[in-house]
């Protein structure tokens, strides 16, 4: 078994199945990944239930409000003058789908994915978020987790993003929850064992850990 195989099967151990992305619909999901940057998940979901409350959470909703009386729904979510602003004209690129979540999908991923790159403040981690979590498009999704992981296991030499994206796509069999799963439990392990002080001791990947061996990242 390939080492990254063994590591997804360790983790998964550790923490049993993750369930990501926490969103009800695919259109949450979109909210969410455009919402989450430099920001907690718990903002997200309070600007997301503000929307909801508003009758706002649509891509109708979102694309036929003002700006000025979006800012007040999204405002905990942070950045409050650009992120209604680029949630808006993501909305608004939607509707010339008609909202139509499966007609903007169904095209080629690549398709897609170029597209989502296009919109303001949607980055490579962003899109590739709304690809695998509300497209069902099994890309693998890149972090900071992911990054430190990687690097202090010896698998990659690089904070490069699409680099380390093909490094995982080429050692981890392309399947969309296992990729999903992956990605979530790399978040866990990120957060709970290999922090920024990592509590190596208890790692269930310190046997194969390069940063463990060595004590250094």
């Amino acid at each position: 078994m390939h080492a990254a195989l063994d590591a997804y099967e360790r983790l998964l151990a550790r923490f049993g199945p993750q369930h990501w992305w926490p969103a009800e619909t695919p259109f949450e999901v979109i909210v969410g990944a455009l919402l989450m940057q430099q920001t907690a998940w718990r903002n997200v979901q309070a600007a997301i239930a503000n929307l909801k409350r508003a009758r706002l959470l649509s891509p109708a909703g979102i694309a036929n409000t003002p700006i000025p009386e979006l800012r007040p729904h999204i405002r905990v979510a942070g950045l409050y003058r650009s992120k209604p602003r680029r949630l808006r004209e993501f909305c608004k690129r939607l509707m010339d789908f008609r909202g139509d979540l499966d007609a903007f999908f169904k095209r080629d991923p690549r398709v897609v994915r170029e597209d989502l790159l296009a919109q303001e403040g949607v980055g490579p981690e962003t899109a590739d978020s709304i690809l695998l979590y509300a497209s069902d498009v099994p890309t693998f999704l890149v972090d900071a987790y992911t990054v430190r992981i990687a690097r202090r296991l010896g698998w990659v030499d690089t904070d490069e993003y699409a680099a380390v994206k093909r490094w995982f796509e080429a050692h981890v069999p392309r399947d969309l929850n296992r990729y999903r799963e992956y990605h979530a439990l790399l978040v866990a392990h990120g957060k709970e064992i290999c922090r920024a002080r990592p509590k190596c001791a208890v790692c269930p990947l310190n046997d194969i850990c390069a940063y463990y061996r060595t004590g250094s990242p």
